[in-house]
């Protein structure tokens, strides 16, 4: 068996913890069985499994780790926060001055309040909207993936055990980029919507106009227009989705590449929103957020290393230049070995992924993960091709070499059957009811 420290560990890990991981995306399912099954350190967009093998990492932290791993002005500032001591009864300047860096970054945003996940930014934001409509129902994207882990969005997905229908009933969906599907929602809700919670985009662009019209719909409804800026946050622009599409939503959650992986995410919005968690107002109170590690000072710190080098470095041209001569490369390849249609490379430079498709065309968990087991043979691992600042020529170069050793092995699998190269049991979809399904 390889990886035998990993294996061991990954024996440890599953009595210890529920799906082995603390994260489901980065758990055992997710990946082929010949793959490491723990990292144990990084440097730029290098990292070394707990066997002492070597690889280059896309999607590296999911997305968090946008400058790469161990960014010397990001751990310099870390190392001069932690000597000064980590958390106290009362605020740090920290949580001022990473406040007004961010508010620099996102000028659409008035005020700003810290937490640690993204999922809790974004059901604080849900919370703020119900406050401030006096309304209950939430209507979100149906085609973005995930959005928090708490009940109402959870709820609506396969993986609902232990969540009370109840809990669910107020949440709506529409699907992107079907502006009369949205307004068909709020015709048969008048007057009952809250919120309308969505990111600007996933892979491509919206169809012309309909983010504007998203926009103005919900002024029309007395509806607050929330946007999830986890991913698009430092990847479309430094002010994210809102900054490249010309938005003003009234509230925004950032996260993941905030801090370059360290813990800390964002729920920013329009002052007379934001203030209803405040103390300058004499209305109804709201327990916005309230976290014990919401001014942990390293985190911070990191924030505004990150927000500065994004200011001052070209990181989100460099991301997306990489990513196009990666995306350019990869196309040519695969439709040279008539594979373009069963390995689509689809997304901006800066946010790309790839799918895998059998034979007969349909989206496939054994392809994903024999592609991906033939990948790791050949030194890169990673979900998705999800870029960083870190991603040099040479590795880009390497990610090509590893696609033109990968993509025979997935041609002739196409001919003989998956069954035949792929070691071990198919990749899993996280939202799935059981176990063995999916």
């Amino acid at each position: 068996m390889p990886y035998p420290e990993s294996r061991r560990l990954q024996a440890k890990a599953h009595a210890a913890i529920p799906g082995g991981a603390h994260t489901y995306a980065k758990g055992d399912d997710q990946f082929p069985e010949l793959a490491p099954g723990f990292i144990e350190r990084g440097e730029g967009c290098h990292v070394w499994d707990a066997d002492g093998n070597e690889y280059i990492e896309y999607s590296p932290g999911l997305r968090a780790v946008g400058l790469g791993h161990g960014h010397p002005a990001v751990l310099a500032a870390v190392r001069e926060a932690l000597s000064l001591g980590t958390n106290f009864c009362r605020p740090h300047r920290l949580e001022v001055e990473c406040a007004e860096a961010f508010l620099s970054m996102v000028p659409a945003a008035e005020m700003v309040k810290f937490t640690k996940d993204g999922s809790t930014a974004v059901s604080a934001a849900v919370k703020i909207a119900r406050a401030a409509t006096k309304r209950d129902m939430i209507a979100f994207c149906a085609d973005h993936p995930f959005f928090s882990y708490d009940d109402w969005f959870i709820g609506t997905t396969a993986m609902d055990a232990g969540i009370p229908p109840v809990n669910v009933s107020l949440s709506l969906r529409f699907p992107y980029g079907d502006i009369d599907a949205l307004r068909e929602l709020f015709a048969a809700h008048p007057g009952q919507i809250a919120g309308v919670l969505m990111e600007s985009c996933k892979y491509a662009d919206a169809p012309p106009g309909y983010l504007p019209a998203v926009q103005a719909l919900c002024q029309e409804n007395g509806t607050l227009f929330i946007l999830d800026e986890m991913i698009n946050g430092f990847r479309l622009a430094n002010g994210g989705g809102q900054e490249y599409y010309g938005l003003e939503p009234d509230l925004s959650t950032f996260g993941k590449a905030l801090a370059n992986g360290f813990a800390i995410s964002a729920l920013a919005g329009k002052r007379r929103y934001m203030e209803l968690g405040g103390l300058q107002h004499e209305g109804e109170r709201v327990f916005l957020l309230s976290t014990t590690h919401g001014g942990e000072t390293h985190s911070l710190a990191a924030a505004i290393a990150t927000m500065r080098v994004y200011r001052e470095e070209p990181v989100v041209e460099t991301m997306q230049r990489q990513g196009d001569r990666l995306a350019a490369a990869l196309r040519e390849r695969t439709a040279a070995l008539g594979l373009a249609e069963h390995v689509p490379i689809e997304g901006r430079g800066s946010n790309l992924v790839f799918g895998t498709r059998d034979a007969e065309g349909k989206a496939s968990q054994h392809f994903r993960a024999l592609l991906m087991q033939e990948l790791i043979r050949r030194g890169v691992i990673g979900p998705s091709l999800v870029i960083s600042y870190a991603h040099d020529d040479n590795a880009i170069d390497r990610t090509i070499e590893a696609f033109e050793g990968a993509l025979p092995v997935y041609a002739r699998a196409l001919r003989d059957g998956v069954g035949k190269y792929l070691v071990g049991p198919p990749t899993k979809i996280v939202y799935r009811r059981y176990n063995n399904h999916g």
